[in-house]
């Protein structure tokens, strides 16, 4: 059994109204969906790498919204949503519906146009997926592998600002043998306070290292 990452640029009408609107938003760039149900009614679980106020603002484009409670979390903020409808479009909906894959989380939204999400299943079931996706928007193979049980998450699954920060600390020479580099240098390129610069970078370790060892 295969596991596929894939991305896609859907046409204008058939973008998530969150999708549209973060398109336009300023203070974020990456909105992610963590878990959701079986029916739309079900509480769900989304992070955007902004505040409280961007957040708000982001789920403010979904008419089928009801209630939303905000949590700051992983420099960025948590919404627990409930909604009367799924905002997807109702052509992507029924792909989804009539699929023979599983979905696994996060579904990811970016500031440039592009959805990321995968799927899991039978070689056939995947390409007959992905043939009905690519009537719907531009779509790229991202990444493919093999399904492992206990592993929901690519090692290398980090949000934009904690790449980032890894990205600069390798630059900076934090972790050349010995360490040239600091955290407060990290940070000064980040433009961030040192403790949010560290706590960034162990966040990125956790991740990878766990990625690493098959227990994410």
């Amino acid at each position: 059994m295969r596991r596929v990452t894939f991305a896609v640029a859907y046409p204008p009408d058939l973008r998530h109204p969150l999708h549209c609107r973060l398109l336009d938003a300023d203070g974020a760039e990456r909105a992610e969906l963590l878990t959701w149900g079986p029916t739309a009614n079900v509480t769900a679980l989304l992070w955007v790498d902004g505040g409280r106020a961007v957040a708000r603002d982001l789920l403010g484009a979904v008419g089928s919204l009801t209630t939303a409670q905000f949590v700051a979390g992983d420099g960025g903020t948590y919404a627990f949503v409930h909604q009367r409808e799924y905002g997807f479009d109702d052509a992507v909906m029924a792909l989804v519906s009539r699929s023979r894959v599983a979905f696994l989380p996060p579904v990811t939204f970016l500031d440039g146009g592009v959805v990321e999400f995968d799927a899991a299943g039978e070689s056939g079931a995947l390409s007959e997926f992905y043939e009905g996706l690519d009537e719907l928007g531009s779509v790229t193979v991202e990444r493919v592998g093999d399904v492992e049980r206990g592993r929901t998450a690519h090692p290398e699954r980090l949000t934009d600002r904690q790449r980032s920060a890894l990205e600069t600390a390798v630059a900076a020479g934090y972790y050349d043998v010995p360490r040239t580099g600091s955290v407060r240098e990290v940070a000064a390129e980040l433009d961030c306070a040192a403790s949010t610069a560290g706590e960034l970078l162990r966040k990125a370790e956790a991740a990878v290292v766990s990625g690493y060892v098959g227990v994410a």
